[in-house]
């Protein structure tokens, strides 16, 4: 063979390689940065609990809709609140991008002693419109958090009152009523801002 035919064959070669290198590069999906997507998503399982308005809530509940699901309650004194409200930002920045498809922000008691259907809805009011409150019977709340992986733990404090220890993830439900995916602790509205356009639209 020519060597000038042989040289110009390994430099087309490369080049083709290195394009097809680019594509693959430019055409890769998006990863999240701080998401985990579960592998294989998981149905919530059967319960009944109450929302704000005293209404039921169940396994249906979850379903047509994106949700953001936190386990907290409304005497904790930072974790909850601050978190609440990075979701809030997170949920008005994505609304300020023109996302067409904005997830609701709910709230699940683990102190369901204290936290009543009418309280839970004026602490969620706090964090803007169309937030979902759920409270009900312990068993019950049980029974969703031992399917989900959350802890939670009444912790006794100096004054003979208690908090609750709890789980500080998001889990982010999706509308088949599926558990998809989690962000952990530390809540970044960044991290939200690039990850759940990337969730939402794996399925």
């Amino acid at each position: 063979m020519n060597p000038k035919t042989l040289i110009l064959g390994i430099l087309l070669g490369s080049a083709l390689a290195a394009g097809i290198f680019v594509a693959t590069r430019v055409t890769a999906p998006a990863e999240p940065q701080s998401a985990f997507i579960i592998p294989i998503p998981g149905a919530l399982p059967d319960f009944s609990l109450l929302d704000q308005t005293s209404a039921a809530v169940t396994a249906d509940t979850f379903r047509g809709q994106w949700d953001l699901v936190f386990f907290g309650f409304t005497n904790c004194p930072d974790i909850c609140p601050t978190t609440l409200q990075t979701l809030a930002n997170a949920k008005r920045e994505l609304a300020a991008t023109g996302a067409e498809t904005l997830p609701r922000i709910v709230l699940v008691s683990v102190d369901p002693e204290r936290d009543t259907p009418e309280l839970l809805g004026q602490y969620v009011d706090y964090f803007g419109e169309d937030n979902l409150a759920v409270t009900g019977k312990l068993e019950e709340v049980t029974r969703l958090t031992d399917a989900l992986g959350i802890y939670f733990e009444k912790a006794p404090t100096e004054d003979g009152n208690y908090g609750v220890d709890h789980s500080a993830a998001v889990l982010v439900i999706d509308p088949k009523g599926e558990f998809l995916a989690l962000f952990s602790a530390p809540h970044v509205v960044a991290d939200y801002l690039h990850d759940l356009p990337i969730v939402m639209d794996s399925q």
